[in-house]
């Protein structure tokens, strides 16, 4: 989950969400669902609270600063219906850290919701949290990916899923057979097609699996199909 109107509006790509889904995948993690939320303290804190009670783990980045529209600390603690309060570890962390400057402004970043645990940030000033199965993380991309290696041991799930890919010069009309027959005959691994027309009609055939038993077995018929189908 990414936090920002400047997501929500486009002027900005949703880098982090794109990268954090293939960081995940790569630890075994599979991803159900990414999405970009506006900076409203309510849209945040409803989409917290549902996606919380339906997934094992949430991640949200964004919106950890000072400035108005900075609101996802607020937000996150509405949706576990709890108030904030300062974090003594990331306020003494934070006043080091920004010794002789405005730390009045940085010390906002400290008051985290009651009940979570600070998370270091170890490129920047504004800590994380976790609360529950909710963890927050920066919006800048470094420092996202910086708190993320702080936590990723915490995150792993299952066998890290492995993947085959290959791009045909095709349609996905002319393959579609194999891909349905794919399912039925290898229910382990997932499938996907994914096509393009610039700067010719090409289709990327990638398969996944968290067995890497299952994904051979997979390739060794799914690639012989589809020459046999493409011609």
């Amino acid at each position: 989950m990414t936090i920002g109107n400047e997501l929500v509006s486009g002027d900005v790509a949703n880098t982090n969400g794109s990268w954090l889904a293939a960081r995940l995948e790569r630890i075994g993690v599979d991803v159900g669902l990414v999405a970009a939320i506006p900076d409203v303290v309510d849209s945040i804190a409803l989409f917290v609270r549902e996606q919380a009670a339906g997934y094992s783990i949430v991640l949200v980045t964004g919106g950890l600063g000072g400035t108005p529209d900075d609101v996802t600390r607020e937000a996150v603690a509405a949706a576990f219906g709890v108030g904030q309060a300062q974090d003594a570890a990331q306020a003494e962390r934070i006043l080091q850290r920004f010794a002789g400057r405005n730390t009045e402004y940085a010390l906002r970043w400290a008051q985290l919701p009651i009940g979570s645990r600070g998370i270091d940030n170890p490129l920047g000033g504004a800590p994380g949290f976790a609360i529950e199965n909710v963890y927050v993380l920066p919006g800048l991309p470094a420092e996202m990916k910086a708190m993320f290696d702080v936590i990723v041991d915490e995150l792993v799930g299952a066998a890290p899923i492995v993947s085959w890919r290959r791009l045909y010069k095709t349609t996905e009309s002319r393959i579609v057979d194999v891909l349905e027959e794919m399912a039925t005959r290898h229910p382990r691994v997932s499938v996907g097609s994914y096509p393009s027309f610039e700067p010719e009609r090409t289709v990327e055939v990638v398969v996944k699996s968290h067995d890497p038993a299952a994904l051979e077995a997979a390739r060794a018929w799914i690639e012989p199909a589809l020459d046999e189908a493409i011609g």
